[in-house]
């Protein structure tokens, strides 16, 4: 396992500034996806064991990640669950080596589950990232309060397992605003004092509201919170792209990913969720050389 304190790696340490348990957002911050499961959409089975997580992980911060979130069930359209025993069986190890042999990466558990949230949060996890944004354990707020954690509230229509079944809004953005709004000022009522709001492309929305979405992002900049941007690698951009072949494969939406994620920027995102973390720092750069000079 590489040094995280080498210099190189120091250079992706920038990304964001710990303070405490604290996240500076003043630039934006990248957040590398592991997923320890065999089913993810994208990367569902490349990730065997405690020493491939810990090896893509060193992999992720050299390339320029702030944040690593982890995962133990996927989250995919049609997905099942799986129990709390099999998700902790999946994420703890990996977690139990990961935060203490990279000091200074900020580490989310990505899970709706309160059993498996806590034990990510007695290894020394500093965000809990609920795709459900409190609908299925409210407790999570209390949760994160108590261990001083960042709380990314998602907004989601439905469980994973037929969220894509016919999703439909009066209000797409109205709908989600008002819901991220309620949750966020509930969980501050709850103690939580950094707060992290997604819309959630994807869960629960048909290819025109994740364009909705992500064309009007700065709606949801308004409402106060640091807002994450996640389309890494996901179905709309296979649809947009589709061609007489079909839609657009997993392994060649990088350029659809960089795409999205760039006009995310334009509209104020603070925390990029990415697969492609080389890529998504490339991107990144360029944005900033340009903003600097506006």
């Amino acid at each position: 396992m590489g040094n995280p304190n080498s210099e190189a790696d120091q250079n992706s340490y920038k990304r964001f500034v710990l303070t405490g348990k604290a996240l500076s957002v003043s630039t934006p911050v990248i957040m590398g996806v592991l997923n320890v499961t065999p089913d993810s959409f994208s990367d569902g089975g490349e990730i065997g064991g405690v020493d491939e997580g810990l090896r893509r992980i060193e992999q992720m911060v050299r390339e320029g990640a702030g944040i690593i979130d982890i995962g133990g069930e996927s989250t995919r359209p049609g997905s099942d669950p799986v129990s709390v025993q099999e998700e902790i069986s999946r994420v703890i190890p990996v977690l139990e080596k990961a935060v203490s042999e990279f000091p200074g990466i900020m580490f989310s558990i990505d899970t709706t589950k309160y059993p498996v949230a806590s034990r990510a949060l007695e290894c020394g996890v500093q965000m809990v990232n609920d795709v459900s944004g409190l609908q299925r354990e409210p407790r999570l707020a209390g949760l994160c309060a108590e261990y001083n954690a960042v709380l990314v509230l998602m907004h989601s229509k439905g469980l994973p397992k037929t969220m894509q079944e016919r999703p439909e809004y009066d209000d797409v953005i109205g709908e989600i605003s008002d819901f991220l709004m309620k949750q966020a000022k509930s969980a501050g009522e709850s103690g939580v004092r950094q707060i992290v709001i997604d819309p959630g492309i994807g869960f629960g929305k048909t290819v025109q509201h994740n364009l909705e979405i992500i064309a009007r992002l700065s709606t949801f900049k308004r409402l106060g919170y640091p807002v994450l941007a996640g389309a890494s690698r996901k179905s709309m951009i296979g649809r947009i792209l589709a061609d007489e072949n079909g839609d657009r494969p997993v392994n060649k939406r990088l350029a659809g990913t960089l795409s999205l994620h760039y006009h995310a920027l334009m509209q104020g995102a603070d925390i990029l969720r990415v697969h492609d973390v080389r890529e998504a720092r490339d991107s990144l750069k360029v944005f900033k050389a340009i903003s600097s000079v506006l």
